[in-house]
């Protein structure tokens, strides 16, 4: 089984590169395969890549779905839902 989430971009990197957030946790990931990921972007996270930017609604009902469905704690959440 795969599993992509979806992560929201706090920092671009050098190279094709950005820092993502989830729930606290910092880490690099590849943008080689999205073009045009701006700070404060959601994309789809799979194996450290990047694979699609997605609509900031739809990625804050996506992760409200993983903590419903217990993948998932109130730490993993935008910023927007844990004010």
């Amino acid at each position: 089984m795969c599993l992509a989430l979806p992560v929201r971009v706090v920092e671009l990197a050098p190279g094709d590169n950005a820092i993502i957030d989830l729930g606290g946790i910092r880490k690099q990931i590849s943008l080689a395969l999205v073009e045009d990921v701006a700070v404060g972007d959601y994309v789809i996270l799979h194996v450290g890549y990047a694979l699609s930017k997605l609509d900031p609604a739809e990625a804050e009902k996506t992760l409200a779905l993983f903590r419903e469905a217990g993948v998932a704690n109130d730490a993993v959440a935008t910023p927007e839902l844990r004010a």
